[in-house]
């Protein structure tokens, strides 16, 4: 199984999937995780390029790359010319010319869209500060590993509407999930980003922007959160504990989730910030499985836009 629609292109945000890609993805994903599906990237090589701190995307892109036959190279800033200022549209043009697919992990989400601009080979984002379209085919993926089906389940984020909180919303309206997303005044997602949402789902299933994490945690099948301070905002982590303690995921606001409901944390967690400690080793708790998830969904994806065999 392959989604020959994908060879060779970018995934720079989950709006650039189509509905069916993103199922048959997910299905792909799944087929090689049980390994019904073994697909090859012989002498294929992917670059790292990531300006920011990472152990499940690096990890799990290195694997992913290594399982299916191919080559990885890490293009760490600091020992490249990338870490000495050299322009991006020329970095990308050369590297270009030495990978056949590059993931990029950075901070604005234009710098990834010059690299896409400039470079003929498939840039996947890694992510910004705009999106993260990886963890989410991962989150997908463990949420249809519970339930069986994605369409008419209902996904709670509760916490900063960030880059996790966008792609969220877009990769749950796309697979006809009812996404509701929780966030203090002043720390609402990307409101542009809202409305590409509200378009997608287009009536067919809810999008629901509130303040209130009790009324977004009722009857959710999937309640979800991130850390509160993201990469980049560490001087921030201290003035937000008191805006975002209502917003902990905790066992008082699990017990208003559906009886079966599960719980996911992209990771890195602060215990006892967004997340209690019984709530993240509880029984509920689902975030080791979306931590693998991140290896199959990624392959599946590699494998894709390589035009695997």
């Amino acid at each position: 199984m392959s989604v020959a629609s994908l060879k060779g292109r970018d995934l720079l945000s989950m709006a650039d999937l189509t509905a069916e890609e993103v199922l048959t993805l997910l299905q792909l994903a799944a087929d090689m995780k049980a390994g019904k599906v073994n697909l090859r990237c012989e002498n294929k090589v992917l670059g790292l390029l990531f300006s920011k701190a990472s152990t499940r995307t690096r990890v799990s892109f290195s694997v992913a790359m290594c399982q299916l036959g191919g080559q990885v190279l890490d293009l760490n800033a600091s020992v490249t010319q990338v870490g000495r200022g050299e322009p991006t549209v020329d970095t990308a043009r050369v590297l270009d010319r030495y990978l056949d697919v590059l993931a990029i992990r950075t901070f604005e989400q234009q710098e990834l869209e010059t690299f896409a601009h400039y470079a003929k080979i498939p840039v996947i984002n890694a992510l910004t500060d705009l999106e993260h379209p990886c963890q989410v085919l991962a989150d997908l993926q463990t949420a249809q590993e519970e339930f069986g089906q994605l369409e008419g389940i209902t996904l709670t984020y509760v916490g900063d509407g960030n880059n996790m909180a966008n792609s969220l919303l877009l990769g749950c309206a796309l697979t006809g999930m009812n996404v509701r997303i929780a966030s203090p005044e002043g720390y609402r997602p990307d409101p542009a980003i809202v409305a590409k949402a509200e378009a997608i789902a287009a009536g067919r299933s809810e999008v629901l922007i509130t303040s209130d994490p009790e009324i977004a945690a009722k009857g959710s099948h999937v309640l979800y959160t991130d850390v509160w301070a993201s990469m980049g905002q560490e001087n921030e982590a201290e003035s937000r504990l008191p805006v975002f303690q209502p917003y902990q995921v905790n066992q008082p606001l699990l017990s208003l989730a559906d009886p079966k409901a599960i719980v996911l944390h992209c990771l890195p967690a602060h215990r006892g910030e967004e997340i209690t400690e019984s709530v993240m080793e509880g029984p509920q708790s689902r975030i080791w499985d979306e931590a693998e998830n991140r290896l199959h969904a990624q392959k599946a994806l590699l494998a894709c836009v390589l035009g695997a065999k």
